[in-house]
């Protein structure tokens, strides 16, 4: 796995929730820049998904539990989904909130995955 990308994608994760849950607690409702950080964090994922499967037919093989790694891919998958649906059904501040929190648990996935991928095992 290209370790600057997963890096990257923690980053990203990171700076959407906080940027959701700041929107939120201002009293803001779900807008197009809320619900844009959560799509660029899905649409980094769907990414991942893309590398993980390819990366091994490169020689890159995970140094961890694939059944782990592809535990965490497709549980951060649906936590944005699940949260954005949520958000657009709700349109409350909180749904903001609750967007910028799908947000760090996805980033805090993505870093489970990065150790398994690259640092297990070792």
């Amino acid at each position: 796995m290209i370790e600057w990308f997963a890096w990257a994608q923690v980053a990203v994760a990171v700076l959407g929730g906080l940027l959701c849950i700041g929107l939120g607690l201002l009293g803001r409702k779900p807008t197009d820049l809320s619900m844009g950080a959560t799509a660029l964090v899905e649409l980094l994922l769907l990414a991942q998904l893309v590398v993980a499967i390819v990366a091994p037919f490169t020689g890159n093989n995970a140094s961890g539990s694939l059944l782990e790694f592809y535990t965490y891919l497709v549980s951060a998958i649906l936590v944005p989904v699940t949260a954005a649906i949520w958000a657009l059904i709700e349109r409350s501040r909180w749904s903001t909130v609750i967007l910028g929190a799908a947000c760090l648990a996805v980033a805090v996935m993505l870093y489970r995955m990065l150790q398994i991928w690259t640092v297990q095992g070792l």
